[in-house]
């Protein structure tokens, strides 16, 4: 039976931070900030419990910060150039490091990360980390590099736009402009010539809305010339990646979710990741992508495991929650992606997007179950689940750089509410939590564990049942949506009500449907509401038209077997 990947995603600079002050624009020492110890065997026994079989620790690599570690050796930060206090997560400062702020030894601090992953294995469950290749922080320096590797930029010549064995891109002869710095004269950052920014900003005045924390990687594309490409010989920022993909992999990191990958040459991604898999061909390599139009390109021959499925599924399932869109909509919604299907990863939740229960959203955390159940059933591919998601958290807090924006902040010391009450210093139990958030942590518990183990889901056939159901008056194509999974001796209905009121629908099936999965209806002996766990009553002409009684905002994952 193949495993269906279900992905813990969660950052521990605030997983694991127990203080409660959350003081705006607040310090390190003022608001604290978690440590990859907190994932101590107890909280990954507990993270195992929910399902999970993967946690992608975000933030890991030592990236740009206002917190000043030049004590221990690591050079200082000018602030016009840092996103927040805690900086952001993908302005890498040093590829070959990890971030001080999540050690309790900092000298330590990459014998604490290998721990970490040690601890992670030792649970039963696997590790990934960010890999952000398309741009550093301003001030990138590594002091943790092998000794014969030399720093991005530091063989470049700066008097070129560009070059093909140059890191960087270069505005030359133009002193970086930062229209909104806070400081000046002598204090300000100085940067000359200018180099490109990080989201394809070719100018020396990146405005507050660029990546102006980051400087764009030259993979051998000359932008000013049409794009023309110089990918041969191998760029040295090629080479360069290589190494630090290798470096990590090492240190027994199971997978790389690669940050912006499609801003990257798919030329790169076709080089290297063959290169880095011979070490370990079980490395798991996820792209974020967002241009369907390049899904294939990204996806061919095996390059990239896994898919972000965002402008489909994600921005479908988010439009059908708040009432934007019909039910129906979800089947042209896996129709776009068609054979790539089973690459895409499924979420509702990571740290760019809005969280299900803030104002910006649903409002609800309960009113996503049924595209939760949608996300996590309808297909073999690997689902996400974005830490305080299972609790409803809110993501309303007014953090710093972060206003009130409906996200957990990525930029700000800071700790978060839910997680912070479900971990109940260390305790973790539902003591800490409502009524309401215990039930949504069960719910999600139950919905993992049906996905993961029912063989019709996690390696099943897929039938939409929506086509048959277009004319049917007692069924809501606009509010409910269904389809079948199936085995060889048995299939699951799912079902999905988007209404927010109680209705009683009925589901056709066509014949055509068992004849795809190859099951007659007829031997089915018994059928059962996997998530209530209780036996559902087959009445009459069952097989043709299921009468099923939805409650507001739920689902319903209905197992027919022939025992």
């Amino acid at each position: 039976m193949k495993e269906k990947i279900f992905i813990y995603q969660v950052l521990p600079r605030l997983f694991g931070n127990d203080k409660n002050v959350n003081k705006e624009n607040g310090s390190m020492e003022e608001n604290g900030v978690g440590k990859f110890s907190a994932f101590d065997n107890k909280a990954l026994k507990e993270i195992k419990k929910m399902g999970f079989t993967h946690i992608w620790y975000t933030g890991v690599l030592e990236h740009a910060s206002k917190t000043d570690y030049s004590a221990y050796g690591i050079p200082k930060d000018h602030p016009d150039v840092i996103k927040g206090n805690a900086g952001s997560p993908y302005a890498i400062r040093d590829y070959y490091d990890v971030s001080p702020d999540l050690a309790d030894n900092i000298e330590n601090r990459i014998a604490e990360f290998e721990a970490l992953i040690e601890r992670t294995h030792k649970n039963g469950m696997k590790a990934i980390m960010d890999f952000v290749p398309n741009h550093v922080a301003r001030q990138y320096r590594s002091d943790a590099k092998p000794k014969k590797v030399k720093d991005f930029g530091a063989a470049d010549k700066m008097d070129m736009a560009f070059d093909p064995d140059n890191n960087f891109y270069y505005i030359p002869g133009q002193r970086l402009e930062i229209d909104f710095a806070t400081h000046r004269g002598d204090d300000a950052y100085n940067e000359f010539p200018a180099k490109a920014t990080g989201n394809d900003c070719f100018t020396n005045r990146p405005g507050v809305n660029d990546w102006y924390e980051t400087v764009k990687l030259n993979y051998g594309l000359d932008y000013n010339n049409g794009r023309a490409t110089h990918f041969m010989p191998e760029p040295d920022t090629w080479l360069k990646m290589k190494d630090i993909l290798l470096y990590w992999t090492a240190k027994g990191v199971d997978g790389f979710r690669c940050d912006m990958a499609e801003m990257v040459p798919v030329e790169f991604w076709n080089w290297v990741i063959p290169k880095v898999k011979a070490k370990n061909k079980t490395l798991v390599f996820i792209a974020e992508v967002y241009n369907p139009a390049q899904y294939h390109n990204y996806a061919h021959c095996g390059l990239f495991d896994y898919l972000y499925d965002k402008v489909d599924l994600y921005d479908t399932l988010r439009d059908v929650i708040c009432d934007r869109k019909p039910a129906s909509e979800i089947t042209f919604s896996w129709q776009r992606i068609g054979d790539l299907q089973p690459k895409m990863l499924n979420f509702l939740e990571n740290h760019d997007e809005q969280r299900i229960a803030s104002d910006f959203f649903a409002g609800d955390a309960a009113k996503a179950m049924p595209g939760m159940i949608v996300a996590a059933t309808m297909n073999v591919n690997p689902v996400m689940v974005y830490f305080g998601q299972e609790l409803g958290e809110r993501g309303m807090d007014k953090e710093g750089f972060s206003g009130v924006d409906g996200r957990t902040t990525i930029f700000d010391y800071w700790s978060v509410d839910t997680i912070r009450n479900w971990r109940n210093g260390g305790a973790f139990g539902a003591s800490g939590l409502t009524k309401e958030q215990a039930e949504l942590r069960k719910f999600y518990i139950r919905l993992i564990e049906i996905a993961k183990e029912e063989e019709a889901i996690n390696s099943g056939k897929f039938f939409d049942l929506m086509y048959a159901n277009y004319e049917n008056p007692h069924f809501d194509s606009t509010k409910q949506y269904a389809f079948l999974r199936s085995s060889k001796k048995e299939f699951i209905l799912v079902v999905a009500n988007f209404d927010s009121q109680v209705v009683d629908i009925t589901v056709q099936i066509p014949e055509n449907a068992y004849e795809y999965i190859d099951i007659n209806p007829m031997r089915m002996k018994t059928a059962k509401e996997l998530l209530a766990k209780k036996n559902f009553t087959l009445k009459g002409d069952w097989s043709k038209a299921l009468q099923i009684t939805m409650e507001a905002n739920s689902g319903k994952i209905i197992k027919f077997s022939l025992d």
